[in-house]
């Protein structure tokens, strides 16, 4: 089943389902669910074709999702970047941009990933 463009799992609960689609979370799943008058426990696969449609509607009404929302998150960086706020700097040197502590954490980002304990270091030349 498709909804959004999004293929659905069949055999979870429907509630659950919804949640594979970019920007629906469970409270916006338990939301769009309520406003179709569907069952929250109901599997995907039970779903007739008209409480599918009804879904489909309310989501694309009320919401927010997949391509739509990417570009205005996109859009919204985009923009931080050209007032060169401090955020859209982070988000241009790819580093945590809300306030996490980088000396420890992020190393993947930094590019210092070590494998095991000792390893992977940065070597410091002393002469």
């Amino acid at each position: 089943m498709r909804i959004s463009g999004v293929n659905i799992p069949d055999n979870k609960r429907i509630e659950v389902a919804l949640t594979y689609v970019y920007g629906v979370g469970r409270s916006t799943s338990r939301k769009v669910l309520s406003a179709a008058k569907v069952d929250f426990d109901k599997r995907t696969n039970q779903l007739s074709p008209d409480e599918v449609n009804k879904i489909q509607t309310v989501l694309e009404k009320g919401y927010r999702t997949e391509g739509e929302l990417r570009q205005t998150v996109r859009r919204n960086i985009q923009r931080l970047k050209e007032l060169q706020a401090y955020r859209g700097m982070r988000h241009a040197r790819r580093l945590p941009v809300r306030g996490q502590r980088t000396k420890t954490n992020s190393r993947t980002v930094r590019g210092n990933v070590r494998k095991t304990a000792g390893s992977g270091k940065r070597k410091v030349d002393l002469k």
